[in-house]
């Protein structure tokens, strides 16, 4: 199966502010301009297959700085999670409401007001994820590499289904604007092979043709393996 790089939209005003953004048309702030023009120095090493992003135009411009040379595709199913009559409001004000430590600690049973479940959240996009997945797999074959570019708490969704962990636990997962996290699918198990991550990506370039059937395989390395590629 191939390989997807979750890409978080860049720092915003809102996340700037410390305000919930959810499905407002919140953009950019000259941080995040930065943060998206520096990710697409490293992405631009990479054979990316295809690129999928939120509708959200904060990752429509994290997009156009990165990669301006892409032509995204639009999925609803990456978009946010939709928080309802909690969009636009102070996250410090949020903590004190009495949904907030469902949030925190059982967030599979969290619903917003007036807005989505984070376990419906989760499943729309783990499922946006994996077919993508299978589509650019059965296209371009497992050793192709493509690009997915959301939000923080989809990509922690993502990340935990990849993981095995229930979503309960998705609140341990970091994902901070303009990293990336890079999840190989197997036909048996995902693989989560970076989290969180600012640093090169070039070791995630296909290998030799010779390795390929060695890097599409489902067993785990034992003993944790040499690293250097996927």
């Amino acid at each position: 199966m191939a390989t997807v790089l979750l890409l978080r939209h860049g720092r915003t005003t809102a996340n700037a502010t410390g305000g919930l953004a959810g499905r407002q048309p919140v953009e950019l702030d000259d941080t995040g301009r930065a943060q998206a023009a520096r990710v697409g120095e490293r992405l631009r090493e990479l054979p990316l297959a295809a690129v999928v992003t939120s509708p959200l135009i904060r990752c429509r411009q994290t997009l156009e700085l990165a990669l301006p040379y892409a032509d995204p595709v639009t999925d609803d199913g990456l978009i946010e999670c939709g928080y309802g009559d909690w969009e636009g409001r102070p996250l410090k004000e949020l903590a004190q409401e009495p949904l907030w430590p469902v949030v925190q600690h059982h967030p599979s049973a969290a619903v917003f007001p007036n807005g989505e479940a984070m376990a419906a959240m989760s499943a729309r996009a783990v499922a946006a994820v994996r077919s993508w997945d299978a589509r650019v797999t059965a296209e371009h074959g497992p050793e192709a590499i493509w690009l997915a570019c959301s939000h923080g708490d989809v990509i922690k969704a993502i990340a935990a289904d990849a993981l095995g962990l229930h979503l309960d636990e998705f609140q341990r997962i970091v994902a901070d604007p303009a990293s990336v996290t890079v999840i190989r699918y197997t036909p048996t198990r995902p693989f989560l092979v970076r989290l969180n991550e600012t640093g090169e990506l070039g070791s995630l370039v296909p290998p030799p043709t010779a390795d390929r059937e060695k890097a599409a395989q489902s067993d785990a390395a034992v003993g944790g393996g040499a690293g250097g590629g996927v």
